[in-house]
């Protein structure tokens, strides 16, 4: 049994950047790198996808990451663990077996874990929706995916069986952590307080540049080195639990009891209650103390036994989005926009056009802060117009009705841009666990 083990977070989204992980693979003398890419939309939009092409669903990264890094795991014996696999792992993990062949690399096993989708085991008569109170029938005809939140199981199951790789859909972010510390470890899954640790490093290491400075920085009180080579964090922790974020020396940005404070509260309603998969933790006590620079050791979480649901996030159609842009510049430019806003609303009464939600937003005047119109005197302003529609026709007909001001007023309007997108919208449901089975597909390259 190792006496510690060393995790790198190779990503915090989707998009996120890849050098800052290669940097990580190749110099931090890792034993796993954890890229973290789904959002709380993604895998709906990614289940749609897979319905135009079954081989497709996966995140659309998933490629560059695994060409950029699969070299450097395999020189430096660093195990891969990323919930790439979104709406389709298995698909992902075909991808990068194929990938894993073409650069030459033999002998990569590389695990699919699935068994998130359940759309088949919704009760539209008993489930209700967390978010709105209403039944979860209101959404029968409209809902596109519906993935649980699973917890460590499946990937374990991948760890015991020597996968490399290991690519899941729809996980909770800090169980892509957890599991390999409970499988280098041997920790019991009913210790909650061990798994409330590491349950707590998990979150701290989930938004990669984040605990890094990235999302603490403003530029004024909170200043941040070398923002533009930002580097991602490293967790080191032991049997017990103790453990510490750090990152590259020669990496941008900064790890300190600051940056880690924001990050531990980041999307955290109750930090006595975080409910997760494996455990309910307790952040309440967490303590951070400076080790030496950008070294931060953490402790004081505790854990609960869980409470036996699982999260389910349902994604459905739910119309379009209709966003028009348009710019004024020089004199009395809010008096242009105020106009452009009332012939805009003319037109639509006058079309007879159903739109809901409607917004008319003056960038950087109100478009944040309403009623801030007196208090600003702009020698440019960009108008937004956005609104929900029923039909994708009537999405096209507004923003349309906006790019005709270009020649029918006001006066010397510019820079018209327009957007018709179909809403995914998420709400969520519980589940029992015990109804949820992960499952796990092997391939070799």
């Amino acid at each position: 049994m190792k006496k510690t083990i060393r995790i790198g977070s190779g990503a915090g989204y989707s998009g996120d950047r890849i050098e800052p992980a290669v940097d990580l693979i190749q110099k931090g003398d890792l034993d796993y790198i954890i890229f973290e890419c789904l959002a709380e939309r993604t895998i709906a939009l990614a289940q749609l996808q897979k319905t135009q092409n079954k081989e497709l669903g996966y995140d659309p990264l998933l490629e560059d990451r695994m060409k950029a890094c699969l070299p450097y795991c395999v020189s430096n014996n660093v195990k891969l663990i990323s919930n790439m696999g979104a709406a389709n792992p298995v698909a992902a993990a075909k991808k990068t077996a194929k990938i894993a062949s073409e650069l030459g690399l033999r002998n990569i096993k590389i695990g699919a874990v699935f068994g998130d989708d359940v759309k088949s085991l919704l009760d539209f008569e008993t489930q209700t929706l967390l978010e709105s109170g209403e039944s979860l029938s209101v959404l029968d005809d409209k809902i596109i995916s519906a993935n649980a939140y699973l917890g460590v199981e499946g990937i374990l199951s991948a760890l015991t069986d020597g996968a490399d790789i290991i690519l899941t859909g729809r996980v909770a972010d800090p169980a892509l952590f957890l599991a390999p510390i409970i499988h280098e470890f041997d920790w019991s899954l009913s210790d909650y307080p061990l798994l409330a640790k590491g349950t707590a490093l998990g979150h701290l290491m989930e938004c990669a540049g984040q605990v890094c400075g990235g999302y603490f920085a403003d530029g004024v009180k909170k200043q941040v080195p070398n923002l533009g080579s930002l580097g991602f964090p490293i967790a080191e922790i032991n049997e017990e639990g103790s453990f510490f974020i750090t990152k590259l020396r020669d990496s941008g940005g900064m790890v300190t009891p600051a940056t880690c404070k924001e990050q531990l509260l980041y999307e955290v309603h109750d930090p006595s209650e975080y409910l997760t998969p494996n455990v309910i933790a307790d952040f309440s006590s967490i303590s951070f103390k400076e080790m030496e620079k950008d070294k931060v050791e953490v402790s004081g979480a505790t854990g609960k036994p869980l409470t036996g649901k699982l999260k389910v996030s349902v994604g459905y159609h739910d119309g379009y989005m209709a966003d028009a842009q348009i710019s004024y510049g020089g004199s009395h430019v809010l008096e242009r926009a105020k106009l452009a806003i009332e012939i805009i609303k003319e037109r639509l009464r006058s079309m007879d056009l159903e739109v809901e939600d409607i917004l008319f937003d003056l960038i950087g005047v109100n478009s944040l802060f309403k009623g801030n119109e007196t208090k600003a005197s702009p020698t440019e302003v960009r108008l937004r117009v956005a609104a929900k529609t029923k039909s994708r026709k009537e999405a096209a007909q507004l923003v349309n009705e906006l790019e005709t001001l270009y020649t029918n007023g006001p006066a010397a309007g510019g820079g018209v841009s327009k957007t018709v997108t179909e809403i995914i919208a998420i709400q969520s449901v519980l589940i029992d666990k015990a109804r949820v089975a992960p499952a796990v597909e092997y391939f070799k390259s």
